[in-house]
């Protein structure tokens, strides 16, 4: 099975829960993961997801925040397996709230967000979830960033909903995540299964 991390805003192939989720699958030769970085325009980070996606077999995403967003658009266009992490819902609106001010800003040495950017997430946006039961969908209600409630409705309201599990407090970051770990690998390793029975 080859892993595709999508880290989050703000974050790189050094993000924690990316480098957790390498050190688990160290010990497991069957499963690969991949940490892209995905600094850069949201049309630039799908296409490069998308060539990555389709040099491989046995494809799932593990996607948080931002990277769930994306992760959400992909498992739409590839029908490959996902595990969102607190995914961000609206992406255009949060940056346009948080940085108005700040338009253009520099995010990374090689990127900028600016108002085309916003466009193009919003143009990523899909108005209900495709092939949901592809996904396992991980909250926290106690994400300071995010309303959990937002995805809960967005992702049980598709046909057939992603299998959601909203735990009480516990944070954007999520940093039970290592827990977590062996329970998504499994949700992901029997979707690719199905796929291929």
């Amino acid at each position: 099975m080859n892993v595709i991390y999508l880290h989050g805003f703000r974050s790189s192939p050094a993000s924690i829960k990316g480098q957790l989720l390498k050190q688990y699958t160290a010990q497991h030769p069957n499963i690969q993961v991949h940490l892209p970085d995905l600094n850069m325009s949201p049309v630039k980070a799908i296409q490069q997801l998308s060539q990555l996606i389709c040099s491989m077999q046995d494809v799932a995403l593990v996607g948080s925040s931002l990277g769930g967003f994306y992760a959400t658009h992909l498992v739409a266009k590839h029908a490959v397996p996902a595990v969102l992490i607190n995914p961000a819902m609206r992406p255009w609106q949060l940056f346009r709230e948080l940085f108005d001010d700040e338009l253009p800003l520099q995010v990374h040495p090689n990127w900028c967000l600016d108002n085309s950017d916003l466009e193009q997430l919003k143009a990523l946006a899909l108005p209900t979830a495709q092939d949901a039961d592809k996904m396992l969908v991980l909250l926290q209600q106690g994400d300071e960033v995010l309303d959990y409630r937002e995805a809960h409705r967005y992702y049980s309201a598709a046909h057939p909903p992603a299998m959601l599990m909203t735990e009480a407090n516990g944070n954007h970051g999520m940093d039970d995540f290592a827990e977590k770990i062996p329970l998504l690998l499994q949700f992901l390793s029997d979707c690719i299964k199905k796929e291929t029975e």
